[in-house]
């Protein structure tokens, strides 16, 4: 069973994203998601949330 992860990028919408994995024929499993921190004013902060998932081949 090949499977692979698609990352949902800054530029897009996570339809945009699904969108794109149903183009390379995947159909999606499981999302994950992560905080991605940036400093600021000397303290560690959410930026935001890096969003992933992963797709089964049809």
């Amino acid at each position: 069973m090949a499977k692979k992860k698609f990352k949902v990028e800054d530029n897009e919408s996570i339809d945009d994203c699904l969108a794109r994995m149903k183009e390379e024929g995947y159909t999606p499993v499981r999302r994950m998601e992560k905080p991605v921190f940036k400093e600021e004013n000397g303290e560690t902060v959410v930026s935001h949330q890096e969003i992933v998932f992963e797709g089964k081949k049809l």
